[in-house]
C-alpha cells in the first residue's frame, strides 16, 4: 500500500516519511519527552544517525518540522549523500521564515502546521497557502482536529488552496478529537476525508509509541483514504525494527 513514490502537481513524493516529532521532543510523548529533549534535540548528531539508518532502509522521504537541531541533521545528512524528499511543516508565528528555509532546501510539499488550521482564520491561511504555491511547491494543511476542522474546510474559501492534508489516524484514536473511535467514528472519519478529495497523509501512526508497529500497520493497510504517512522513530534500533517491517 506506502511503496513507492506518489505524484502531486508534477512532485514525486515517497509514500512513507520519517517523521520528526521525536526529534523535537514533542509533549505528546509524556514522560519520554525529555528523554527526546536530551538524546535527540540537544544532540542533532544523534538525529543524523537515524536520519541516515532509516535513509540506508529505503526511507528517503522526512517530514521536516524546521525547528534548529533537525534543520542541521538534515542538512549534513544531504551533504553525506542523503537525497531527501521534504515535506516541510510550516509552524505558527514563523510561516515567512519558514517557507523561506524550506524552500531554499528544496521541499516538494510545505503544509501549513495544525495550530494554523485549526484556528481556521482563512485570510491568512489563504495569504501563506499562495505564498507556498509561488515557492513552487506543493501547499498542504496539517490539522489535530479532524473531524472538526474537515467539516470546516468543506465549507470554506480556502477549499481549492490546497493539495495535502495531514491528519492523526491510528488504530485507538489516540491523539484525535474523539473521545472514542469504533466502526461508526472510523466510517465518519472516512466519509469526511473522502469529501475533502486531497491527498492524505497519516500521522501519529504509532499513537506516540502506544501502540506496536505491527499493530499500527496492520491497521492502516485496512484505511482506503490514506496515501502516505509519517512514521516517527527516536533510534536506529527502532529504525530499523520499524522501517523492515514497511519494507518487507
Amino acid at each position: 500500500m506506502f511503496e513507492g513514490n506518489i505524484e502531486i502537481l508534477g512532485r514525486f513524493i515517497p509514500r512513507i516519511l520519517l517523521g520528526t516529532s521525536p526529534f523535537i521532543a514533542a509533549t505528546h510523548f509524556g514522560h519520554r519527552a525529555r528523554l527526546y529533549q536530551l538524546d535527540l534535540y540537544n544532540q542533532p548528531e544523534n538525529i543524523l544517525k537515524i536520519i541516515k539508518k532509516a535513509y540506508d532502509l529505503g526511507i528517503h522521504g522526512i517530514q521536516l518540522i524546521p525547528y534548529p537541531p533537525v534543520v542541521d541533521a538534515v542538512k549534513w545528512a544531504i551533504d553525506e549523500g542523503c537525497t531527501l524528499n521534504i515535506v516541510g511543516t510550516v509552524r505558527p508565528d514563523k510561516e515567512k521564515e519558514d517557507i523561506k528555509l524550506l524552500s531554499e532546501l528544496g521541499a516538494n510539499a510545505m503544509l501549513l502546521h495544525a495550530v494554523i488550521t485549526d484556528g481556521c482564520n482563512w485570510d491568512d491561511i489563504s495569504h501563506y497557502l499562495k505564498i507556498i504555491k509561488m515557492e513552487n511547491s506543493v501547499p498542504g494543511l496539517v490539522t489535530h482536529t479532524p473531524f472538526i476542522t474537515t467539516r470546516k474546510l468543506l465549507n470554506s474559501p480556502i477549499l481549492d488552496l490546497f493539495d495535502v492534508y495531514m491528519v492523526p489516524l491510528n488504530k485507538i484514536g489516540y491523539l484525535m478529537d474523539k473521545d472514542v473511535f469504533m466502526d461508526k467514528e472510523r466510517a465518519e472519519l472516512r466519509d469526511l476525508i473522502k469529501s475533502l478529495d486531497k491527498t492524505v497523509i497519516a500521522n501519529k501512526t504509532l499513537a506516540a509509541g502506544v501502540l506496536n508497529p505491527k499493530d499500527a500497520f496492520d491497521y492502516l493497510k485496512t484505511v482506503d483514504f490514506v496515501d502516505l504517512m509519517t512514521v516517527g522513530i527516536a533510534s536506529e534500533t527502532e529504525a530499523v525494527e520499524t522501517f523492515s517491517l514497511l519494507t518487507k
